[in-house]
């Protein structure tokens, strides 16, 4: 088994290959399981009431209960700790699980926090929330300066919250300095890496004290599951999340947890010919008359671009574009694709497009839109592996004819 070798000495293409389930770990001699099993029961028995109590009392405990720890969900965590460099992970039974149990935990009564300009909706609707009802202040900053940050730094400053590659124009904030800042301050830094996943970034390793995904993105990678996880650097962090979690009933179903470790042994693959298809569209994009602007951080014209080639292995998958036509203009070329699917979501196999400012930025009122700027013309094509000369064939006979 990878362990066995010193998997921290592994390449990540090979650690995502080789899981060891928890499941599996004390069978005896030879005869071990090469995919994970499944274990689907709510509840485990135990002869001594002392054993049960005692299972109780730690997240990393023996299982008792499955909302509170599963063989399966245990292996899914333990995996993503380990590609991500964290200490611990907490899977969930969404993205917006895991970051609403992270920060029901982690925020109180009139704290403060940071966040960057371009922010997933959902996460912005869940801030906006806690403010209204708990006296929360949020406030958005550039997420590329430094300095920015530590003067608006507060005595009530809780939370830091980034995006690895924001949604959906792709703009990549200044790892190294933002967290290195809330670090020396001691706020508690959050990232979303669902849009880079580990293969392309380990915000960790950076200086994140926690890094969060929607695993229905890349990590699964089939658009089969809905999942989430929280990942850790320090095991204390975790354990006070764990038990709100717990609490909440954010947990990970086993079903969801194996489709995900699934889709995580084809990871590096997969996001290898994402990056690919995104280069090749992107950059024809770029030269199309029908398209006012290219949103890639790959492309040398992206604001992040330099930032990107720093902290990513890899440019994403998302490209994002601005018609000229405006808002009818972007919506009419979405229904006219034939092989792009008109739909929500990202990181499947299958190219998807969406109208950011109807869809996934849809909380965001007008002038929150152009803070986060996400134009009405506004397109975002998360790139799936097909062949990329039919994804620019499909979205050549889309897009406005410019005569």
């Amino acid at each position: 088994m990878a362990e066995e070798r010193g998997a921290e000495a592994l390449h990540l293409q090979t650690r995502a290959v080789h899981v060891t389930a928890a499941a599996a770990e004390s069978a005896a001699g030879e005869g071990r399981p090469l995919s994970t099993p499944m274990v689907r029961s709510s509840a485990f028995a135990y002869d001594s009431a002392d054993a049960l109590a005692a299972a109780m009392a730690t997240p990393d405990g023996d299982f008792v209960y499955s909302r509170r720890g599963n063989p399966t969900v245990r292996t899914l965590e333990r995996v993503l700790a380990g590609l991500e460099g964290g200490a611990r992970a907490l899977a969930a039974a969404s993205g917006m699980g895991a970051i609403s149990s992270t920060l029901l935990a982690l925020l109180r009564p009139g704290d403060h926090v940071l966040v960057q300009n371009c922010l997933y909706g959902g996460t912005y609707a869940v801030l906006s929330d806690l403010a209204e009802r708990f006296g929360i202040e949020v406030e958005r900053i550039s997420g590329d300066d430094a300095g920015e940050l530590s003067a608006r730094l507060r005595p009530a400053t809780r939370l830091l919250l980034l995006e690895t590659l924001a949604n959906p124009t792709g703009e990549v904030p200044d790892l190294t300095g933002l967290l290195g800042v809330a670090r020396r301050a001691g706020v508690v830094s959050l990232v979303d890496n669902s849009l880079a996943s580990p293969a392309l970034c380990r915000p960790i390793e950076f200086g994140a004290d926690i890094v969060v995904h929607s695993t229905t993105k890349y990590l699964g990678g089939h658009s089969d599951v809905i999942g989430g996880v929280a990942v850790f650097a320090d095991a204390e962090l975790y354990e006070q999340v764990w038990r709100r979690a717990v609490e909440l009933g954010a947990t990970a179903d086993p079903f969801a947890a194996w489709l995900t470790l699934r889709g995580i042994q084809t990871l590096p693959l997969r996001m290898r010919q994402h990056c690919r298809n995104a280069a090749f569209l992107a950059a024809r994009l770029e030269l199309h008359p029908a398209v006012k602007q290219v949103y890639w951080p790959g492309l040398a014209t992206h604001p992040s671009h330099e930032r990107a080639r720093r902290f990513l292995s890899g440019f994403g998958a998302m490209v994002s574009f601005e018609l000229a036509g405006g808002r009818d203009a972007g919506r009419a070329f979405a229904e006219r694709l034939r092989i792009a699917q008109l739909a929500l979501s990202l990181g499947g196999v299958e190219t998807l497009v969406t109208h950011p400012a109807s869809t996934s930025h849809r909380e965001l009122d007008d002038r929150a839109l152009r803070a986060a700027g996400v134009g009405a013309g506004m397109v975002r094509m998360a790139v799936g592996i097909e062949h990329p000369e039919d994804l620019w064939n499909d979205i050549e006979q889309a897009l406005p004819r410019p005569w």
